[in-house]
């Protein structure tokens, strides 16, 4: 069965450093908490605000061993007027066998008040 791991994260600044750090968070997070391994993966969406433009966030996905051949995209999220800036959003596809009350969401730093009802944050951010 593919479901759908969802992750947030917020940056500060817009520089590619914060960009790249802050994903790689998220992304060792959602990998770690719900046991991920590359070769499960179909895809992975990734999305920014448009206050984000100093780097692709998908650079991330290639400092962690072992997955360089998932396919990753990255895209602008809608500009929705009062929406969370500076934000990083994670959707990823995985073969699992995890049920959707199983899956392990994560939102971390200000993106915690996009899905409140998760409670996901650890304070990495």
């Amino acid at each position: 069965m593919i479901r759908g791991v969802r992750g947030a994260i917020t940056v500060k600044e817009d520089n590619e450093t914060e960009i790249i750090e802050a994903t790689e968070i998220l992304l060792r997070r959602m990998i770690d908490e719900n046991a991920i391994e590359a070769d499960t993966v179909a895809s992975v969406f990734i999305s920014v605000t448009e206050d984000i433009t100093a780097a692709f966030p998908a650079k991330a996905m290639r400092l962690i061993e072992g997955w360089t051949f998932v396919p990753v995209m990255c895209m602008t999220e809608i500009p929705v007027q009062s929406s969370l800036s500076k934000c990083i959003r994670v959707m990823m596809h995985v073969n699992t066998n995890l049920s959707q009350q199983e899956v392990s969401h994560i939102y971390l730093g200000g993106a915690t008040s996009l899905r409140p009802d998760l409670k996901t944050e650890v304070n990495s951010k």
